[in-house]
Parts: C-alpha cells; sequence; structure tokens
C-alpha cells in the first residue's frame, strides 16, 4: 500500500510576526534550511522513498490566500502536485486532515496517510525516515500511529503524551495525552520517563481516520463531506464549497481524536506512539528558532546586515535595513520593512499578544507585508499618503495581471526595465524602458509582461481612496473573482 503524505499548511504562526503574517505565514518562510519551512517538509519525503513506497507529489491543504505561492514553492523544491486543497477559512487540523482522507477515499484509493505539520523542523531526515518505516504495520493494522520525541529539557510550549508501557517498545499503545504543562509539571514529565512530546505528525489510512473523526467528531466529518461532494478543480487547485466548510467547527486532530482514544478501547481504532530521535522543533517561537539555529562563538544568531558589539545570546534578524546592537544579551530582533519586534528571548510566547492587539486596532502590519506575492509576480508599497500611493510592481515573464478597473483611482505607469503589454480600455500597445501611460478612473485595463525578462514598473495610484478591495475584475487567468 502506498503511502501519501498530507501537507498541512494552514496555519498561521503569530509567534513569528513581523516575518510571519497571516496573508504570508512562517511555513512559507526561509527561516532555517535555505528553503521555506513547506519546502523543507516536501523534500524530507525523499529519505522516505529509499524506504516505503511513497508518493512523492503531496497532499497539501492550504488556505486559498496563500495558494499561488504555496503552489509556486512546490514547483521550485521538485515536490509539485495536483492536489492542493483550499481551505476557505480556516478550521484547524481535524477538518483539514479529514479533506484529505475524503478526497483519497472519493478515488477508491485508502492509502496510508502521513499527515504532517508543514511548519516544523526535522535535522535528521533519515531518521525520521526510520521511524515512519516503523509505524506502518500498526498503521496497515488498523491503528493511529503518532510519533513522539524524548524530551530533552523540561518544554512547557508543547503537549505530551504519556506511554505506560516500555518507552523503547515499537510502536507502544498511548496511555493518555496532557496538555501543555507549566514548568513544574514539565520537570516531573522529563524525570519520569514515560513521557514524550506530541510531534503532531501521524501515519494512518484514510478509512480509519474518516471511521474515527465520524464517531468522536460526527459534525465535522458531515461539514467535510458535504464540502468535498461539491468541490470543484481548477488546475492543481480543489476548490471545497466555502458554504459547506464554513459551517464545519473548528478542531485539532488532538482535540477532536486523539485525546478521545485512550479512553475508548472498545470503539475499534487503537493509538500507538512510535518514539522519534531526529532533531524534531515545532518552530513556534523566536526562542525555538534561535534553538535551532547554527551560532557564532557568542551565542547569537545573526542574519542580514547586522553589527554587533558586547552582545551574547541574541538572535538578530534585519530583512531591510543595517541593524546594530551594543551591549545586550537574550534579546530577539526582527527588522522588516513596515515593523520592528524587540523582545526577551523569555517572553517570545508573548508576541501573539500583540498580533491579536494589532488585529483589534485593524493595523496592516498583522495581515500582510509590504511585498505582497501574487501569482504573476509581486508588488512592493514603497510609500503612501493622503490621495496617493507608490507601489513597485515586479510581473514574471509571462505573467499577466487581471482585465480590470477602478471607481475610485487612477494610475500612472512608469516602467524601469522590461517590456510592458498595456491593455487600456480599446486599445493596446507597448512600452518599454522610461516610457509611461495614464489609467483614468473607471477605464478597463491590463497589465502583462510578453518578455523574457522580469518586467519592473512604478505605479502612483492618486484617488478618494486606495484601498485593493477597490478592483473590479472582469478578466482573470488565475482564477480570482
Amino acid at each position: 500500500m502506498q503511502v501519501v503524505p498530507v501537507i498541512l499548511s494552514g496555519g498561521s504562526g503569530t509567534r513569528l510576526w513581523p516575518l510571519s503574517r497571516a496573508r504570508h505565514p512562517k511555513q512559507l518562510l526561509d527561516v532555517v534550511e535555505g528553503a521555506s519551512m513547506l519546502q523543507a517538509t516536501a523534500m524530507r519525503l525523499q529519505a522516505l522513498a529509499d524506504l516505503v513506497d511513497i508518493s512523492l507529489a503531496p497532499v497539501v491543504v492550504c488556505n486559498e490566500e496563500y495558494r499561488f505561492i504555496t503552489a509556486e514553492q512546490l514547483v521550485e523544491s521538485g515536490y509539485a502536485t495536483r492536489d492542493i486543497v483550499l481551505e476557505p477559512v480556516g478550521r484547524n487540523t481535524a477538518p483539514a486532515l479529514t479533506l484529505a482522507a475524503l478526497l483519497l477515499l472519493g478515488r477508491q484509493d485508502d492509502a496510508l496517510l502521513l499527515a504532517m505539520p508543514a511548519d516544523h523542523f526535522v535535522a535528521d531526515r533519515e531518521a525520521f525516515a526510520q521511524a515512519v518505516l516503523a509505524g506502518v504495520p500498526a498503521a496497515l493494522a488498523g491503528d493511529i500511529v503518532t510519533f513522539g520525541v524524548r524530551p530533552s529539557h523540561p518544554e512547557t510550549g508543547y503537549g505530551y503524551m504519556r506511554v505506560d508501557a516500555a518507552i523503547d517498545s515499537i510502536p507502544c499503545p498511548v496511555a493518555a495525552f496532557v496538555e501543555k504543562p507549566n514548568a513544574q509539571t514539565a520537570e516531573r514529565y522529563l524525570a519520569d520517563g514515560r513521557y514524550l512530546w506530541n510531534s503532531g505528525i501521524f501515519l494512518l489510512r484514510a478509512s480509519v481516520w474518516r471511521r474515527a473523526i465520524g464517531m468522536f467528531s460526527p459534525e465535522i466529518l458531515g461539514a467535510c463531506e458535504d464540502a468535498v461532494r461539491r468541490s470543484t478543480r481548477d488546475v492543481d487547485f480543489v476548490r471545497v464549497n466555502a458554504e459547506a466548510f464554513a459551517a464545519c467547527p473548528s478542531d485539532s486532530i488532538d482535540y477532536a481524536v486523539l485525546e478521545k482514544l485512550p479512553a475508548s478501547p472498545d470503539c475499534g481504532v487503537g493509538i500507538k506512539a512510535v518514539p522519534m530521535d531526529a532533531g524534531w522543533c515545532d518552530v513556534g517561537a523566536w526562542d525555538a528558532l534561535w534553538g535551532i539555529s547554527a551560532k557564532d562563538a557568542d551565542d547569537n544568531v545573526l542574519r542580514g546586515d547586522v553589527v554587533v558589539e558586547e552582545t551574547r545570546s541574541t538572535m538578530v534578524i534585519a530583512s531591510d535595513r543595517l541593524v546594530a546592537c551594543i551591549g545586550v544579551e537574550d534579546l530577539v530582533v526582527v527588522e522588516t520593512t513596515d515593523a520592528v519586534l524587540v523582545a526577551h528571548k523569555n517572553a517570545t510566547q508573548a508576541v501573539r499578544g500583540i498580533v491579536q492587539r494589532l488585529q483589534r486596532e485593524g493595523r496592516s502590519e498583522a495581515e500582510a507585508h509590504r511585498k505582497v506575492h501574487r501569482p504573476w509576480g509581486y508588488y512592493d508599497a514603497i510609500d503612501a499618503g493622503e490621495r496617493f500611493q507608490v507601489k513597485r510592481i515586479v510581473v514574471k515573464p509571462g505573467g499577466t495581471l487581471s482585465l480590470q478597473m477602478h471607481h475610485h483611482r487612477a494610475e500612472h505607469w512608469i516602467v524601469v526595465r522590461g517590456t510592458a503589454r498595456v491593455t487600456r480600455g480599446e486599445e493596446c500597445f507597448l512600452l518599454t524602458e522610461n516610457q509611461s501611460t495614464y489609467i483614468p478612473v473607471g477605464v478597463s485595463h491590463r497589465l502583462e509582461n510578453p518578455g523574457k525578462l522580469p518586467l519592473e514598473i512604478i505605479e502612483v495610484q492618486s484617488g478618494s481612496y486606495l484601498g485593493e478591495d477597490d478592483i473590479v475584475r472582469l478578466a482573470d487567468y488565475y482564477g480570482r473573482g
């Protein structure tokens, strides 16, 4: 039986703000391995291919908002797939896994699913592959296999599982799942020896998950079945029905099913754990990222244009400007084009509260970077003021923006590099470097890059309202309404 990887890529990663934003979450960032965490998760599959029959085209479940960059990153990493399942709204991991299982069962494929969050770090891919191999027999027999990590320190940011059998028997029955502990309880778990960190990685048959979610969370199963039954396919994207999925309860795999299994021995679904020593880390906050990153002689992690003096045990990430630190210790300093975070390393779990405050206040810094990725390229909002906004727009070779119009703003385009094909009303013409054009309010227009090099333009918007929701798309190659 083939193993089908299911990459769960719907998280927002608020504790890694300001690098991670709601529309560009942490799994899409290159923060550890020279690739994004999504790409690193996919590349982990190659070590498995030498041991088990595994598909190298994973099922990926992600939010519709960042579908194009998800697909692009998978292509870049060599693990392209035609099964990117789009969630119109976030509903946590249990519905996401249910969508993937139902998609495969609809093809009469009761595969083994290897469910992996896209935002975890695994240092030793070979050890990870051996752990998965050890779990295959139990998963084939109908158990849900979870991978537990032997704790190296009393961690309060992870959930735990308790195994009452010998921890070296593989796999071993899980006696209980426990919540994130306080420091004193975490110390006790570490000394006890029967507790493992819950990695959030699972191996199970698609039909077993459908049966388990139906027993313990029938509302999730019903909503997901309706959403998949009414789904449509758009090239590589599977668009589940938005109305049906919005009615789905939000719950995690742990809460919806796994925590209930040890107390339900007669339900017909067992829960087993495979201990895993693969250098696993849930990169949930800046202190965790500091812990797994290469450091200098003073235990500093320095990235970008950074200068430090008398600085120890500190992480500094500079994205856009020079950052200098003098005489500091145990800090996290993260600079982006529109926000700077300075935090004590022991307080980085509280970054989530800053993001929630920004969201309550309607601040754009919680949602998106100044540089916004689109399927045709990206734009960077360089400057803005009363009744004007300036953007740098880069269009990939062959890229085409939607045919659109605006009710409230006019636009001036200046070509900095490359060749632009411009549609303006009934006209269609080419612009080259140092040439410009004007798009009046209410006139339909389109920008294309017909060349083989990136097209770069400066766009100056002017008008009474400059929001991104003042776009009426008349035609779009990427299926955006």
